[in-house]
């Protein structure tokens, strides 16, 4: 059977996940660089969903998984295509591959190829004639294959070093290479870009192919594999690898898909703050490079707060108010969004998460400031003359205009007569207020706080002293 890729002159790849529900960093960048590439060559994106194991496979996962897609503003042209739905196809591709001799069925367990001191399987039953069990592939004794892969070159496999491999299951169920090598020749895929820990099963898609019938191959490009700060692989079960824990953080989907586009490629100019139309028309498979990608929590997060700066104040405050009212630690009812408007232009210059919100301007919502005991330490107990000066605060600050600059001038004042500098001078009177030594400009802030509750908690403070 001919493939139709000789006649399809459109690119076409796919993205095919099983269905976890969520996507991870690895996935999700191999998601990008499918969906940059398709966009780019102006061709299909197809999204399938690997999901023959019935018993993993559920609804609601798959919706998982698109609904990430979608916070990446990955859309797709087909699809999602469920394995599941495609049974029948595989069936008739392994009766074809027994009908030619290319299969055959074996009943070996792991403790009989155990049990004859085989370190891998051993073709025990590659001539046995069995009438059932697993069917495996038989690889040819003598031969090579060789990938042609659009960022590695080509990469040569011995058969030799290949065992027979099993393509349908001994419940009947197909394997993850069958299956693959039937849809991605009986959907024309033209481009297979994926991760680099796939390369291996790659010469056997392409026996599968040969003994289908299918003549035409698709051009691989295998994707450098994604490290942690120690160049250890990302793995679920050690690093922060899952995509709806990094938008629970606060990332903005473009920061995090201009952020992974850049996890083995970047544009030649080496910006780092790139539109996604321009990295887009950019893009190219021969680009990516083959060394590890280290994905770098300190560089997503340079790359979030850049987004962040450059958004007017409405888009900030309509990204931030779902962290500003679900996860604040003030009564919802003290929260006014007239005061959470004054202070964005205080913060977003400091923020690089939106979830780092909250804690920024709690202190204009609470009942009562938490004062922190290290602040407490560092902006009380050390600040020499720290009671005059919250005393001087408490007199002067009733009479005193309620704006930044008066503000500021009446505590640089206040400071002159202790022989303090400003930094010093403010931090008792910021802690009082804030409970904290650091935060958003302190004269700003109190303006937003107002007149009353700044001086109730200078007195709390002086009182507690």
């Amino acid at each position: 059977m001919a493939s139709s890729l000789a006649d399809v002159g459109k690119t076409r790849v796919r993205f095919a996940p099983a269905p976890t529900g969520y996507l991870h960093v690895g996935s999700a960048r191999t998601a990008l660089f499918n969906w940059m590439f398709a966009r780019q060559s102006g061709g299909t994106f197809v999204l399938r969903i690997e999901d023959t194991d019935v018993e993993r496979s559920r609804e609601d996962l798959v919706h998982g998984l698109e609904r990430s897609l979608r916070w990446l503003g990955l859309d797709w042209d087909e699809g999602p295509i469920r394995q599941s739905e495609r049974l029948e196809a595989y069936r008739d591709a392994a009766d074809r591959l027994v009908a030619n001799g290319a299969a055959y069925y074996c009943d070996c367990s792991k403790d009989d190829v155990a049990s004859r001191g085989a370190t891998g399987y051993d073709r025990w039953c590659r001539d046995r004639n069995r009438p059932a069990g697993a069917l495996r592939f038989a690889v040819p004794d003598q031969g090579e294959a060789v990938v042609s892969d659009a960022i590695r070159g080509k990469v040569t496999f011995a058969y030799d070093t290949l065992e027979d491999f099993v393509v349908v299951r001994s419940d009947a169920s197909p394997g993850f290479l069958l299956a693959n090598a039937v849809d991605d020749a009986e959907m024309a895929i033209t481009h297979v870009i994926r991760g680099e820990d796939l390369l291996p099963s790659t010469p056997r898609v392409l026996l599968l192919r040969r003994a289908l019938g299918y003549d035409h191959d698709p051009i691989y490009a295998h994707l450098p594999v994604i490290v942690n700060e120690k160049r250890q692989k990302l793995s679920k079960r050690r690093d922060d690898v899952a995509l709806e824990e990094f938008r629970e953080r606060g990332y903005l989907p473009t920061a995090m898909s201009n952020y992974l586009a850049l996890l083995g490629w970047g544009p030649s100019d080496g910006r780092e703050i790139v539109p996604m139309d321009e990295m887009v028309a950019e893009f190219r498979l021969q680009d990516v490079k083959s060394s590890p990608a280290f994905f770098d929590v300190i560089k997503l997060n340079h790359v979030n707060s850049s987004y962040l700066r450059s958004m007017s104040l409405a888009d900030f405050v309509a990204n931030a108010l779902p962290w500003v009212e679900t996860t604040a630690a003030w009564p919802a009812e003290r929260f006014e969004l007239a005061k959470f408007e004054r202070l964005v232009p205080l913060i977003q210059e400091r923020v690089n998460t939106l979830a780092e919100v909250p804690a920024l301007i709690d202190f204009v919502f609470l009942d009562e400031v938490v004062i922190e005991p290290q602040a407490w330490q560092r902006g009380i107990t050390q600040v020499p003359a720290s009671g005059s000066i919250l005393d001087e605060a408490i007199a002067n600050f009733p009479d005193c205009p309620w704006t930044p600059e008066a503000l500021h001038g009446e505590v640089l004042r206040i400071g002159a007569n202790h022989q303090l500098k400003l930094a010093k001078a403010q931090a008792p009177v910021r802690v009082a207020v804030t409970g904290r030594t650091v935060g958003p400009p302190l004269f700003e802030s109190l303006v937003v706080v107002g007149r009353e509750v700044t001086l109730e908690r200078l007195k709390a403070a002086r009182a507690k002293m």
